[in-house]
């Protein structure tokens, strides 16, 4: 009853989502704080009636509010369901043979080229652990990058001059993607850039910066040809991916941009804060511009240190079997979350 490609597939595995509510959960990097409160007013409003009708297959109120972010047009603008759903699109649009990313980065990468058949040239990083874009320049033949900044699990950054060096060498015949999912915890986004860069594509989530990870809802921007490739692959797939309510709550958090840089602003001061302190007690804690903190402890295994803390109560995300296992990825949550991690991350477990 199954196809041999079934067979190949290597799907994704997120995150421990525990249901009893009995842990500190920071090992999915979401928002510790919620969403806008305009969102609330648009749930209150809302309509039950709409759901008669299908929603709008351009999402074109949500596209429009986008572009004036950034002074763009709406062509440059794509939404689907969830970053996750719009880098698939992508991956299909604008790879055949193979791509090439960083190693490690986000672990949807390779599950996708496998979904596709795409061969995947996973580039180490260097030393520091940092992405290397003169390495990914040189990853052979491949039909463009994905290049996730700020990078995950890492949580270290590319400066935007970077960028522009990078894309300005880069052969314009090949894609690049932008995953900027986190860029909304000290980094600058390269949106602007899709004017100087038609082969640039920018994809950002509204999961993380405003708190909608249970929402599904991500966008792409960039030059008008690569979003009609999107809307191409869209439309071949379903023509409605985003429901009505996901687009008026999109709309109503990305008109509040006060309050998102306001919680964005919190949870980086929470974040410099605890790496001042996990590195006060020995730990080594990589720079990040995330949302997430990316550490190991001298002498206890990273294996080893999901498994106490996870013990005491606090869950954080380990990624066994790689050259970073030694680490943890430990997300950014409210202070009081993390001075209790803190009080755990310094017992006699780890002296």
């Amino acid at each position: 009853m199954f196809s041999e490609r079934l067979e190949r597939l290597i799907p994704y595995v997120p995150g421990e989502q525990p249901r009893d509510r009995r842990y500190v959960k920071l090992n999915t990097n979401e928002n510790p704080y919620p969403p806008s409160p305009k969102v609330r007013e648009v749930l209150r409003e809302y309509s039950c009636e709409r759901f008669r009708l299908y929603p709008d297959p351009l999402c074109g109120e949500l596209r429009r509010v986008a572009a004036r972010r950034y002074s763009i047009e709406p062509s440059n603008v794509f939404a689907g369901n969830g970053s996750d759903e719009v880098l698939s699109f992508a991956f299909f649009a604008f790879f055949e043979r193979a791509m090439a990313h960083a190693n490690p980065s986000y672990s949807f990468y390779p599950v996708y080229c496998n979904f596709y058949g795409i061969r995947n040239v996973a580039v180490p990083l260097d030393d520091e652990l940092r992405i290397s874009l003169r390495a990914l320049s040189e990853a052979g033949s491949v039909d463009g990058v994905v290049i996730a900044n700020p990078n995950s699990p890492t949580g270290s950054y590319i400066e935007r001059n970077d960028i522009v060096a990078f894309l300005s060498r880069y052969p314009d015949d090949r894609v690049v993607i932008l995953d900027e999912a986190y860029i909304g915890f000290g980094g600058e986004s390269c949106v602007a850039l899709i004017r100087r860069f038609p082969n640039l594509l920018v994809v950002q989530t509204f999961s993380k910066s405003s708190s909608l990870a249970g929402l599904r809802l991500g966008l792409a921007y960039g030059d008008s040809k690569l979003i009609g490739a999107l809307f191409r692959t869209k439309d071949a797939f379903n023509s409605y991916p985003v429901d009505d309510l996901a687009q008026r709550i999109g709309v109503a958090a990305m008109e509040d941009r006060e309050y998102e840089q306001a919680i964005c602003r919190r949870i980086v001061s929470t974040r410099e804060r605890t790496a001042r302190r996990l590195a006060g007690v020995g730990w080594t804690v990589v720079p990040s511009r995330a949302n997430f903190l990316f550490a190991r402890h001298p002498r206890v295994a990273g294996g080893e240190v999901y498994r106490i803390l996870r013990e005491r109560g606090i869950l954080v995300r380990h990624f066994a079997g790689c050259r970073l296992s030694d680490y943890v990825r430990i997300t950014i949550g409210t202070d009081e979350e993390m001075d209790r991690f803190l009080k755990e991350a310094g017992r006699e477990e780890f002296c």
